[in-house]
């Protein structure tokens, strides 16, 4: 099944989760440490206040600020993921919040990647995976491996998308601590 579609059948907990995890996946770009959004994850497990989880978050990211003169492309999705973050994790707007995350995140991913990738992202989150670079493709993974976990296990699936993100977050750690390097 495509990222599409499992995007479109997920339930208000696996889009949530689906959301929070590209986001979480691209923290590294915002300076957030490891824990930065473990209050959203929590709020998911606990069906605690995620409106408040999230301004925790956001005010520990420096979320929903304008952007920063001189921000590359990688750094203004990421911010726009966490800004866009919907005030509760029900309802029409998650639907579109999740969506727009997994295309934000594999955006960021494909312009990371060193490796040429001429296939729009949208043809990626559709199944066409053929020639796709390695950062993205790893990317796409993670994305479809937590909607499965959130609809095979559903609250009980957290644990597993939490570990995914987390796999994720030190990969793309590791890509802007290089790319740092290459540029100082």
């Amino acid at each position: 099944m495509s990222l599409v579609e499992l995007i479109a059948q997920a339930d208000e907990r696996g889009l949530a989760a689906s959301g929070l995890a590209c986001l979480d996946r691209c923290v590294p770009l915002l300076g957030g440490d490891d824990e930065a959004l473990r209050p959203l994850w929590g709020s998911l497990a606990d069906d605690a206040d995620w409106g408040q989880a999230l301004d925790k978050a956001r005010a520990a990211l420096g979320g929903t600020g304008a952007e920063e003169p001189g921000e590359d492309e990688a750094v203004r999705l990421t911010r726009r993921m966490l800004d866009a973050a919907p005030d509760a994790s029900t309802g029409a707007g998650l639907r579109l919040w999740a969506d727009g995350c997994s295309v934000a995140s594999l955006q960021v991913h494909r312009l990371l990647d060193p490796a040429e990738d001429g296939t729009s992202v949208d043809s990626r989150r559709e199944g066409r995976t053929d020639g796709m670079s390695p950062l993205v493709a790893a990317e796409l993974r993670r994305q479809v491996a937590v909607l499965e976990l959130l609809a095979g296990h559903g609250k009980a699936g957290l644990r597993g998308a939490l570990e995914v993100s987390t796999e994720g977050r030190r990969v793309l750690r590791a890509v802007v601590s290089r790319r740092a390097r290459g540029r100082g």
